[in-house]
């Protein structure tokens, strides 16, 4: 397996800045006072600036305030700060708060949407939203019933409001947006509905519709150039859409879209992941399911893609592909490159060039990995960047009806949507981990649009043979391609990590503790136990000449989801609920924000 073995000098973050429309949105992301889109910054690198809050400090903070949400089940994403504002969301029915940062934190206006109860069975892992954004004097918010809503953000009143799919045949959305330029970008979910995935992008100004570009299909809806379209630095060519599809599966094929997005302002591309081939029955799509668990390249003008790469091709485990993508500048044997860092949920770790796609490093950064000896790394290779399969934990062994035994990760990967974070200083990657395996039994499906078209029966429990636990905080070397150090945790870490120019990193676990801990060492400085466990993304901020620490607690999410909907069965919530079963002796529902700062 290659490493960058060869990186010889510090990362950087995303690279410099190129004129474009918009700059007025670019600024306000570069102001680390502010918090004004979910990544932090379009690198996705979930980097602050701000040292008021230190590794010599940290371990004073205390709770400035509290703000309860008023709503239960779980709470992902992370509130914004634009100016002396705060904008908090909640998960179904998708509350907006505006809170007044210079009168306690006083309600300014809520906005409330009144969604049709019947799109919550529908959601395939609780009810979920992972946060808004800013851009224009708006906040925008993807709702669970697929509607984009523009907020003005002074008031809230409804600027201009789209829907983006249909709940009746699966389509939800649980994921936040991206504004960039004069555009907004969204995706969808419903993966496990059998749901044919799509990134589409909305004027920012009106809602009316730029582009929109499918996971599958013909080229005109995957907006492929045959030629000019790679894949590991060869042409796609024509129908690469369809053409490992049997049939018109492709209609129904998956690859969904609702994880994260970043941009390069110089390349005018963004990135992003695509999930799961539908159904989780293998034997009943054979083919690699072509564009399921891809890397996407697209320009964001014209939606066109300039490469792709699939990670885990006719996927057997639900390993969705859609985790963030951090996008650094590194030094290659003498040589500055654009790079992008994807920890997938198949357990491995990836570095490319994000200029051409180039596959750079693909290295396990959970050892419990089992399904695969590793990716092909050889460019004269047939199987060139193609994981090769541990045959033992192909969950398609000669047919379907076969329960495959101790595969490693689980079906919610060794790291699942919950983002991590890069520090320039000290070149590491901070990344919240599941240490979870499976028993998985696939079964035969039928379609029916708005009926769950998963196919399989999960069990869940801790990797055997480690600390026993069902995650780890880690620290992940780039230029090694190697696990730095790591932190046990009892649950998996389903919390976003932040990163600070104080040497300080941040994450919240599942029983509810927000921690910090030292940025080299890994050395834990300080601990609090919020309201209830912990799902949502840290942030920071800085008002009045004070830097502030806020995130939003409320367990639930997949790892959550007995808690958050009352589930008892072990193999419900696709095999979470079994998995996580204790997690009830340490934490209850909740809807809660907690702010911190040092002591004046």
């Amino acid at each position: 397996m290659k490493k960058l073995l060869i990186l010889t000098t510090a990362m950087t973050l995303g690279g410099s800045v190129a004129a474009y429309a918009n700059s007025d949105l670019q600024a306000l992301i570069d102001d680390p006072n502010q918090w004004v889109i979910q990544t932090g910054d379009y690198a996705n690198t979930r980097y602050s600036k701000l040292d008021q809050i230190n590794k010599d400090n940290v371990g004073d903070l205390q709770v400035a305030w509290t703000f309860s949400t008023g709503v239960l089940r779980g709470h992902e994403g992370a509130p914004l700060v634009v100016g002396d504002v705060m904008y908090v969301h909640t998960p179904f029915p998708n509350i907006v708060y505006a809170l007044d940062l210079n009168n306690d934190g006083k309600v300014l206006w809520k906005y409330e949407p009144k969604q049709d109860p019947a799109v919550i069975p529908v959601m395939c892992c609780d009810t979920v939203n992972r946060g808004l954004a800013y851009g224009d004097g708006k906040i925008f918010l993807h709702q669970a019933d697929t509607t984009v809503v523009a907020l003005d953000a002074t008031s809230g009143a409804v600027v201009w409001s789209v829907k983006n799919g249909d709940p009746a045949i699966g389509e939800t959305n649980t994921a936040t947006v991206l504004p960039v330029k004069d555009k907004v970008i969204v995706g969808i979910s419903g993966g496990e509905f059998g749901v044919r995935g799509s990134v589409t992008a909305y004027n920012m100004a009106d809602g009316s519709l730029a582009w929109r570009g499918y996971s599958m299909g013909p080229d005109s809806d995957t907006l492929m150039d045959p030629e000019n379209t790679t894949h590991l630095g060869k042409p796609v060519g024509p129908d690469s859409g369809t053409n490992t599809w049997e049939g018109d599966q492709w209609k129904i094929g998956g690859g969904t879209t609702w994880g994260w997005y970043s941009y390069d302002p110089d390349l005018n591309l963004m990135y992003y992941g695509s999930g799961n081939p539908s159904t989780w029955n293998p034997a009943q799509r054979p083919g690699d399911n072509r564009w399921s668990m891809t890397i996407w390249a697209r320009d964001v003008d014209t939606g066109m893609a300039k490469w792709v790469y699939q990670m885990t091709p006719h996927d057997e485990w639900d390993f969705d592909g859609i985790n963030e993508m951090i996008l650094t500048d590194q030094n290659v044997g003498g040589t500055d490159r654009k790079l992008l860092t994807h920890f997938d949920r198949n357990g491995l770790g990836y570095t490319l060039d994000r200029v051409t796609g180039e596959l750079l490093v693909a290295e396990k950064f959970d050892p419990a990995v089992n399904w695969t000896t590793g990716v092909d790394m050889d460019p004269n290779s047939a199987t060139y960047g193609r994981p090769a399969v541990v045959a033992q934990y192909s969950t398609e062994q000669n047919g379907e009806d076969v329960n495959s035994v101790g595969i490693c990760p689980a079906a919610l990967g060794s790291k699942d949507q919950q983002p991590a974070a890069y520090s320039p200083k000290t070149e590491l990657f901070y990344v919240p981990t599941n240490h979870v395996c499976m028993d998985y039994e696939p079964f035969r499906v039928s379609y029916t649009a708005g009926q769950p078209y998963v196919g399989a029966t999960l069990s869940m429990y801790p990797a055997p043979g480690s600390h026993g636990g069902m995650g780890n905080f880690i620290a992940w070397d780039g230029k090694e391609g190697k696990i730095k150090w790591s932190l046990p945790e009892q649950f998996s870490v389903w919390s976003g990590a932040l990163a600070t120019a104080g040497d300080v990193v941040f994450y919240g676990t599942l029983e509810g503790y927000l921690k910090a801990v030292d940025a080299s060492t890994g050395e834990e400085l300080y601990k609090f136990k919020t309201p209830s466990g912990i799902i949502g993304n840290v942030m920071t901020y800085s008002h009045g000449g004070k830097q502030y620490v806020a995130i939003l607690s409320g367990v639930g999410g997949w790892a959550g989801i007995g808690l958050a909907a009352g589930l008892t069965n072990p193999t419900d919530g696709l095999g979470a609920v079994g998995g996580y079963a204790a997690l009830s002796d340490y934490t209850a529902l909740g809807g809660a924000m907690t702010v911190f700062t040092l002591p004046d």
